[in-house]
């Protein structure tokens, strides 16, 4: 099973950012206002061409098959063009548009908050196509940032895996934990520290399974698998509040009958458990 985001499909020709060479009358652009997509009567991203978006900030992507391809940021997407939140949209777009569209919406995340020079408070200008900022008081270059974050499913010497519910979240609603990593950080101390702080578990061995890009607003999830040393759960009733082991059969059984619902297709979190799972599971968001 893969996860949406999960590939870059596209080339993203760094090399032609720093010019307009990449502009083309045949270029396919779309539009997008936050992590809200245009899209398609039919389905799917709409690609429009050049003459055809609204006004707004030009990134360029990159190219697919010999052919360029660009997005349009815009304060809101007009509704005669159908916005869509990519989070909803990424299951059912192909794999190929949504490496795009993934792209797309991490650089106008970005864009949205970095409009001042961190140094001078200076507003500034974009560069490279969309993929720098730059001061034109202190001269200062802004690249677009990633925030790592960690997502693990621990599991037991009894097989059982460990999935806990934000207070936020629907009682019924359960998932992999998850945490930013912290300054000076490696990937494993981050999943053991989480994981300690969130509910009260001492984690030994930690296994990197995988990652997704994931531009709400900025994140890269770091998926892993860790081996429980301890077994008592304690939620810090902050981040989690509750968490409960689970077997195979249990996530079977609760699933199908909606009892626990699980992550949706769309992220990694939900790749980890069916991989762990290694069958069909029923329940979705």
């Amino acid at each position: 099973m893969d996860f949406a985001f999960y590939r870059t499909q596209h080339d993203r020709a760094a090399h032609l950012r720093r010019d307009d060479g990449w502009r083309s009358p045949d270029l396919r652009v779309m539009v997008l206002g936050g992590e809200h997509v245009a899209t398609a009567e039919q389905g799917g991203l709409l690609w429009l061409g050049p003459d055809d978006v609204p006004d707004g900030e030009w990134m360029f992507l990159g190219l697919r098959d010999g052919a360029g391809f660009a997005a349009v940021v815009v304060d809101r997407v007009d509704e005669s063009l159908r916005p869509v939140s990519l989070r909803m949209l990424g299951p059912s777009v192909a794999a190929e548009d949504a490496s795009l569209a993934v792209h797309a919406v991490g650089l106008a995340r970005w864009h949205q908050t970095h409009r001042f020079c961190s140094r001078c408070g200076s507003p500034t200008d974009v560069g490279q196509a969309g993929h720098v900022r730059i001061c034109p008081s202190c001269g200062t270059s802004h690249f677009p940032r990633t925030d790592p974050a960690v997502i693990m499913l621990v599991t037991d010497g009894d097989d059982r895996a460990l999935l806990g519910r934000q207070p936020s979240w629907p009682e019924r609603r359960f998932s992999t934990l998850a945490g930013f990593v912290e300054p000076g950080e490696s990937l494993p101390d981050a999943v053991r520290r989480e994981v300690m702080e969130e509910v009260g578990i001492e984690v030994g061995d930690v296994d990197f399974a995988g990652s997704q890009p994931w531009p709400f607003p900025s994140s890269l999830m770091l998926g892993f698998y860790g081996t429980a040393l301890t077994r008592d759960i304690r939620v810090d009733e902050v981040e989690i509040a509750e968490a409960r082991w689970f077997t195979r059969a249990e996530i079977t059984e609760l699933t199908a009958s909606e009892d626990v619902l699980l992550p949706p297709i769309v992220s990694i979190s939900r790749w980890l458990v069916e991989n762990w799972h290694g069958g069909e599971i029923s329940g979705r968001w």
